[in-house]
């Protein structure tokens, strides 16, 4: 499960789920167990139903009605700070790109 299409795509995964959510909140609101049950109980449900390898499913749950949270979680009072994304690997540590390139 992700709430970040792009970055589900680039993991090639075996199979997963996208959610619409602000990222960290992949099941839904903080202690909303119900609403968090809903959510991984329609994800299980979908990654069962899943024949195609690498497929992302995007399940129709909605944060809110409107898309400021959106807005907001990408720009503050500078604008847009982020990096464009691109496919260059990024490592915390050497020993992690040692193991990576094998």
């Amino acid at each position: 499960m992700g709430t970040a299409h792009d970055i589900l795509a680039a993991g090639n995964p075996p199979r997963s789920v996208f959610l619409d959510f602000p990222l960290g909140n992949t099941v839904g609101r903080p202690f909303a167990a119900e609403e968090q049950h809903a959510t991984t109980r329609a994800a299980l449900e979908a990654l069962e139903g899943i024949r195609e390898p690498g497929q992302i499913i995007a399940l129709d749950h909605t944060w809110s009605d409107d898309e400021a949270w959106k807005v907001s979680a990408m720009k503050d009072d500078r604008g847009d700070q982020r990096q464009p994304r691109d496919l260059t690997p990024r490592y915390q540590f050497e020993d992690d790109r040692i193991a990576a390139e094998g």
